[in-house]
């Protein structure tokens, strides 16, 4: 019923900028939040950066290098990265909070395939 396509993944060096994209398709009446979380290999997932009605926030380990930002008319979140790090290498998870019925007003979460960031030399 909802869908979350990612893209914009790839291999970059250290220092380099990737932007992900993240578009929401299918029964959507409104969206509440839109994030990006991120997961490495042998560690739990973690919330990188959202952005909700309350404005934006990011892990500490991002802060300064990475931009959240969103087009709600095109149910679309991006994430700008700057000044890669190795550690910053991980599978890229959309999210969404998505409200798909007009009556009542609770949301569900939905999310995306994931996108592989690889920061490396």
């Amino acid at each position: 019923q909802v869908q979350l396509v990612e893209s914009g993944g790839g291999l970059v060096q250290p220092g380099g900028s990737l932007r992900l994209s993240c578009v929401a398709s299918g029964r959507i009446f409104s969206i509440y939040d839109m994030g990006w979380y991120r997961q490495a290999p042998g560690k739990q997932r973690e919330l990188v950066a959202a952005i909700t009605s309350d404005g934006t926030t990011y892990v500490e380990s991002v802060k300064g290098r990475f931009t959240i930002s969103r087009d709600n008319a095109k149910n679309t979140v991006f994430v700008q990265m700057n000044s890669l790090k190795p550690e910053d290498t991980a599978v890229y998870y959309c999210h969404a909070l998505i409200r798909t019925t007009w009556w009542g007003d609770k949301g569900y979460d939905y999310w995306g395939q994931g996108t592989q960031v690889t920061v490396s030399s």
